[in-house]
Formats: structure tokens, sequence, C-alpha cells
């Protein structure tokens, strides 16, 4: 029976196993990523360790089950994305791998906001997590890079370059960059306006296409599979709602893990005011798109509690032990806005703020509030997917860390007003990437047969009537909080 070995390079892990055509798990390996390097906007990592750990997990995988490792057929990786490598001549890397949640661009943004012509599509998109406007930071700051950069590559690409030798990209994840390289009415692009050549840009196909092999000198465990195709693959979001069974029209999905992923697929052009669109294939639009807030903001919470200051402390369980207390009477709204916010505002310098807080409120209100506040986030995104489909969804795939959680699903259903449905198991990019390698090899006509394989419901979660009612009303001050608080925030980012 042929096997692949499917990867998701998440934010804090790269997890990998050996999948058969039947869905089962034959082996698997969890590696934890370092963190970033995070100080005044700068968030970055060297790509180098992803390689490592890619290196690594290939070598266990082939060690605990070599009768399985031998029969891969197919290699698909998917990766964080909005993340830029870049690479010189020689394929070396120049400088660390600037991470999805860097914020230094917004320092050059106004220049570049000066000389991209209003009436190009992609104008009005530019913010400080754009790729192309840290395209154009790196060219006012560290010129001597810029000029050695010959393909600015994703996380998984990377990857796939040291794979196969090849520098290739796919249309979902490089959507901005291909976007801000089309030409405008007058014939001239983003890239031309800037003084920026797309030729760093690399080829493009659709991710279920066999970009490459493995290279016959390749390291490791990988010695042992030269030949075999590696499939291109997309982000890991696009790969998680891929295994959620999510990726057909009329689906929606919510992702939370590190931060929180929320979107809507539909058909045809979809737009709405701070949402990402992107051409999915098949016919697919995505709206929606990523958060700066979720499990981090929990994990901030927890540590400046205290609750995590054991060394064998989880936060999990932590968080667990702060929502069995019982609650204050008096309702706690949280903006949770610790790092900015990407989806819908595009505001670095957006910040956080509890209102409402008094003596009475102990650690589990503010936990309450957390959740609660990044739940509020995604009804405003879902709000305006909605009104663009022109309809609403009845039901919500989630996945990701916050699954796990019966209270937090519910919560979500409550707040989102719509079925939660959470499918089995809990390795959502890692079982979209086997499902697409499977497209790729024929064993499945479609991606929906693949989906429709692979993905089984676990739990169901309706909405409670009373608490909706509640929430409803909580949700209309969270907007007018944050509209409130929104030129403060900016003051107080500027006085930093």
């Amino acid at each position: 029976m042929d096997v692949v070995l499917a990867v998701d390079l998440g934010g804090s892990s790269l997890r990998a196993a050996l999948v058969d055509v039947g869905g089962a798990t034959l082996a698997s390996h969890r590696l934890a990523m370092p963190e970033a390097i995070a100080v005044e906007g700068c968030s970055e990592l060297d790509p180098e360790i992803w390689w490592n750990g890619l290196l690594a997990s290939a070598q266990a995988l082939s060690e605990t089950a070599p009768a399985h490792f031998a029969r891969v057929r197919a290699i698909a990786i998917s990766a964080v994305t909005r993340s830029q490598v870049l690479l010189d001549r020689q394929g070396r890397v120049l400088r660390p791998a600037i991470l999805w949640n860097d914020t230094r661009a917004g320092g050059t943004l106004p220049d570049l906001a000066a000389l991209s012509p209003p009436d190009h599509p992609e104008t009005a998109a530019l913010n400080a997590f754009h790729p192309f406007a840290r395209l154009w930071w790196l060219k006012q700051i560290e010129p001597d890079v810029f000029a050695a950069i010959d393909t600015v590559l994703e996380p998984k690409d990377f990857l796939h370059h040291r794979l196969t030798g090849i520098a290739a990209g796919d249309h979902v994840s490089m959507a901005r960059l291909r976007a801000a390289a089309l030409p405008d009415g007058k014939g001239k692009s983003l890239f031309g306006h800037a003084g920026i050549d797309t030729a760093i840009l690399p080829r493009r196909s659709s991710p279920r296409a066999i970009m490459g092999h493995v290279r016959p000198d390749c390291a490791g465990a990988f010695r042992h599979l030269r030949g075999v195709p590696v499939i291109a693959m997309a982000n890991d979001t696009w790969a998680s709602v891929v295994g959620l069974g999510a990726m057909r029209a009329g689906s929606g999905y919510n992702l939370s893990g590190t931060t929180e992923v929320l979107g809507l697929c539909g058909e045809g052009h979809l737009a709405a005011e701070g949402l990402l669109t992107v051409d999915w294939g098949d016919g697919l639009t995505q709206l929606g798109g990523p958060s700066l807030a979720g499990g981090d903001t929990l994990i901030w919470l927890l540590d400046i509690l205290g609750a995590l200051k054991d060394e064998n402390a989880q936060a999990g369980p932590a968080l667990d032990a702060l929502l069995a207390a019982p609650r204050a009477a008096a309702p706690l709204l949280f903006l949770p806005f610790l790092q900015g916010e990407r989806v819908p505002f595009w505001d670095p310098d957006r910040r956080g703020a509890w209102i409402g807080l008094n003596r009475r409120h102990q650690p589990v209100d503010l936990a309450f509030s957390v959740l609660e506040g990044t739940a509020f986030l995604n009804r405003l995104v879902l709000e305006r997917a909605q009104a663009a489909l022109g309809k609403p969804v009845s039901a919500l795939r989630f996945g990701g860390g916050g699954a796990s959680s019966a209270l937090w699903c519910q919560l979500k259903a409550d707040i989102l007003g719509c079925e939660i449905v959470v499918p089995a198991g809990d390795d959502h990019g890692v079982r979209g990437a086997a499902i697409v390698a499977f497209t790729a090899l024929r064993h499945f006509a479609s991606l929906e047969a693949g989906q429709d394989a692979f993905v089984t419901i676990a739990r169901r979660y309706q909405p409670n009537l009373a608490r909706k009612s509640h929430y409803d009303r909580l949700y209309a001050l969270f907007r007018e909080a944050d509209a409130g608080l929104v030129l403060i925030s900016h003051a107080l980012a500027a006085m930093a």
C-alpha cells in the first residue's frame, strides 16, 4: 500500500507523519520549534532550523517505521505563510527569515504608499504585514542584502528547495506578491513603481502539482527517497482547511492555534473590507484570514498570572484550572490586540485593553474575557465574510489546539451563533497534506473526494440561545470599545 510523508510546519512545532491511502497514520513525529527573535516589531528565525527539524523528523520516522518509510511515494509539506526566506544565486540563506508577525515594514510604508498608484488593485492592501512592503523595507534598510537576493521563498518552498534544488511556489501562498506583480491599467506593476525586479519571484504552480523530485544527493534519511515526487502544496491554513474537510463552496472554517484563522469558501470573486480574498483553485475563493490573537494571547495571560512558573506546568491544564472557578457577576471586556492586528484591521498599532475591570474580578474573569474577546474578533470576520457571500453559514469546521476544549467549542457556538463541527483527530494540517499528496498521485479524483474519504466528524456544538442573547449585547459593546479606544492605542504606540 502506498504511503506519503505529510509534514506541517507551524509556529511552534514541526509535525510529520507517514500516512497510508486509507487515511491511517502509520508513524508520526513532533518536534518543538524554538521561539523567534522578537524585539520592537522584529520577528525573525533562522530557516536552517526548519531544515534541520525536517531532517530530524525524517530520520526518526525512518528508524521507527523503516518498512513504511521505504514505501513513501510522495512528500507534501505545508508551513506558516506570509514569511519570507531570501536566497542568493548559490541558494544560500542571506539573513534570518522574516516571519508573519513582523511589523518593521510599517516604518517605510508611507514612502511605498506615496509611490504606489492609487488605482492599482493591490495598493489599498499594502500594510506593515504585506510581503511586498517587507521587500521595500529591505531595499531601504538592508540594501546590501536586498541587492544579493536571487529569489524570495515561503518557508515550505525553502524546504522544497533543499529537497529538490528547485525554487518554486504556489499561487495560494504567493497571492499577495503575485497581485503586486500584476500590471495596472497603464501597464506597470507595484514592483515596477518601486524599482524591484519581479525576477526574484519563483515560478508558481497549483498546490496539487508535483513541483520536483528529491535530489539524489539529498541529506539524511531523504537519500533513501531520491526521485520521490514533492508536491507544491500551499500554506498551513490551506492544508488545514483540506484536513478539516472544509475545502468546498459554502463551507466555513476556524483554526485555533497560536493565532486564530477564520474564513469562508465561496464561488466567484468575493471581497469584504479588511478580509483576504484568495483564489484557492477549482473555482473556490477564500474570504477571511489570520488574526494575531489566539493561543499565544492565552499563554501571555497564564504567564502574567504566574500559572506557568512551574517548569512542568502545561498551558491546557493551567487554563482549565483558572476557568473552573466561579465568575463575578459583572461582565468584563477584553480587546485582544497585544501585537496589533491583521484581519480585519491590518493595524500594527492597535493595542489591547480590559474594559469594565473592578475589584471583584479574579483570574477566572480575566481568562474568560480573553476567550470571549478572541471569539468576538472571530465574529467580526465571520459577519463581514457572510455579508460578502450573501448568506450565513450554518456551521463552521473547527480545528487546532483550541478545538480540544469543549468549553471553547461551546463558547464559540454561542458567540458566533452557528453550529461548531469538530472533525476527528487533531493534526489537520498533516491530514490535509496527505489528502493533497494522494490526490496528486491520482488515488482520489478530486480534493473533495479525498476529504470525504479521510475526514470524519467527532463532535457538534449548537448555540445556547440564552447565552447567545447575552453575548450579542456584549459583542455590541466590544465593537464600541474598540472604536472608542483605537486613537488612544495609536497615541500610546507612538509614545513607545
